[in-house]
């Protein structure tokens, strides 16, 4: 097999659709406030851009700069800046290039301005991680194909076209794991939009999160191509950047002895979970009731609280339990469980958290990478990899490389922002995460599904048997869709041809997830 070589490039910002006057738009909008009629970015004049533009803005009226939306194409972007930035907050929306669908042939990834010594270390840390993910790929396929075969009962009378597309599957099973390997330098592409405000909102803070570098380059190239649209958007009413040294952010004490010790201690926490409730609203059966009964002007004789969450939470009275748009914080009903809320403590791999954070009504404190690095390897290793020793040696060999690397490039004086993309997909976050019950109750629908991300699917099932614990009444009709549908709308499985091949809403939760 040839050598590979590692691909890199600067980032590759495009704007694929904006308004085409998006500072009068905000002028006509914030006019229209004191009109009685709305006002058409056509009538704005030159007075008013001066005055109204500055006097909106620097008076904290911001919502006028949201209503213009900006879609931009992103190539050549780490994962780790995607992490760090791009998805650490919940304004906006994004389709990216899946590493658990596609599989990466070509090494590509994100190279930080360094030289010599430092730049053959980097490089060949990340073709090296290349090499072990096309090792574990070709060593999972096999576990995946053998486990396969038995869910979707392929026998030798099936199709050849069957065969071949279990055997797709198989390969897409290997590459989700053995993507544990590849750096969070890696490059990846998304569609991805925000508003004008938020925009304003990310050259702010271009360097709050890891990447500042990165982030210059990427946020920088975006407020250029709204400029190139519209001068005035961002000129009008100034356009600042917090410096590295003026973020509260950098006053914090480092730990003393690294993050080894706090790692130690947040799993200690965790007990041997992967989710630990931390935090709860302590009556919050009661507050459901009475959200409900504030809702409909009922007090407790009329609707008692058994009936009040049975209305809510039971899917065979309230359709919007099984209503794929997740319509809920549409209904007046289901707001009453905007009151209730959870809190977790959670380990998950860099890789799982990427997918974890785009639940953007569960917030979480995240770990900033640069106060909480490890010396030593700290990761999550899948349940495939630790079935296969074979595959096991090769990931923990992989693992090593990676950190004594990072380790490396510290001793030769990188920053450690530029240090911290040579490791892996499977480096272990720690975090706090809370969400409001109506919010959490979507999440663990989709999450506890068994086609679901396994480290989430594995921190949503401790979530729910949690909350049962302490509230049996609200977590009796926790699960997924196949459970909450069944018996009530047609298809129990809303997943179509990628149906699992279990049969989970007969034993749920004790039905046992093989991949």
């Amino acid at each position: 097999m040839p050598s590979l070589a590692l691909a890199t490039d600067a980032p590759k910002i495009t704007l694929r659709s904006a308004p085409a006057v998006p500072y009068d738009g905000a002028i006509a909008a914030a006019r229209t406030c004191y009109s009685p009629r709305v006002v058409d970015a056509s009538e704005v004049t030159d007075k008013q851009r001066d005055s109204i533009g500055p006097l909106t803005f620097e008076g904290g009226h911001h919502t006028v700069f949201q209503h213009a939306h900006f879609e931009f194409g992103l190539e050549n972007i780490s994962r780790q800046f995607v992490w760090s930035v791009l998805h650490a907050y919940p304004f906006y929306n994004s389709e990216q290039s899946s590493q658990r669908y596609v599989k990466l042939r070509e090494p590509r990834a994100f190279v930080p301005p360094i030289t010599g010594e430092a730049l053959r270390v980097y490089e060949q840390s990340v073709l090296s991680a290349w090499d072990y993910y096309a090792e574990l790929s070709a060593l999972l396929k096999d576990d995946a194909w053998a486990i396969l075969k038995e869910l979707r009962y392929l026998r030798p009378s099936n199709s050849p076209e069957r065969h071949k597309a279990v055997e797709r599957e198989a390969e897409k099973k290997a590459i989700e794991t053995a993507r544990y390997v590849i750096p969070i330098a890696a490059f990846t592409s998304m569609v991805h939009t925000v508003s004008g405000l938020v925009l304003h909102r990310l050259h702010r803070m271009l360097s709050a999160g890891d990447t500042p570098h990165e982030a210059r380059l990427v946020i920088g190239a975006m407020v250029e191509l709204v400029k190139s649209v519209d001068p005035m958007f961002f000129e009008k009413v100034g356009l600042d950047t917090l410096a590295s040294d003026e973020l509260p952010e950098a006053a914090f004490p480092r730990a003393r002895a690294g993050g080894d010790a706090f790692a130690a201690a947040f799993d200690a926490r965790l007990g041997g979970r992967v989710s630990r409730l931390r935090d709860w609203s302590s009556d919050a059966e009661g507050v459901v009731g009475d959200a409900v009964r504030a809702t409909f002007g009922l007090d407790a004789a009329d609707l008692p609280d058994d009936e009040a969450i049975d209305r809510v939470m039971n899917p065979a009275r309230n359709l919007y339990r099984v209503d794929m748009l997740n319509v809920s914080h549409h209904s007046p009903m289901m707001r009453a469980l905007h009151h209730v809320a959870y809190v977790f403590e959670k380990k998950l791999s860099h890789t799982a958290d990427s997918q974890d954070q785009r639940h953007r009504m569960v917030p979480a404190s995240r770990p900033l990478m640069t106060f909480a690095d490890t010396a030593a390897p700290d990761v999550v290793t899948p349940r495939l990899l630790r079935q296969n020793p074979r595959a096991l040696a090769v990931y923990e060999r992989a693992i090593a490389e990676a950190w004594a690397a990072k380790n490396r490039l510290l001793e030769l004086g990188v920053p450690l922002e530029y240090a911290l993309y040579l490791l892996p997909n499977a480096k272990a976050l720690r975090l706090v995460e809370s969400g409001s019950l109506l919010s959490l109750q979507h999440k663990w629908t989709l999450r506890t599904c068994f086609n679901a991300q396994e480290e989430i699917y594995l921190a949503s099932m401790d979530e729910i048997a949690q909350v049962q614990d302490v509230h049996p009444r609200l977590g009796r009709f926790l699960g997924p869709p196949c459970v909450l549908r069944n018996r009530i709308v047609s298809p129990r499985c809303t997943e179509g041809s990628h149906f699992c091949g279990v049969p989970v809403w007969n034993s749920f939760p004790q039905a046992v997830r093989r991949l």
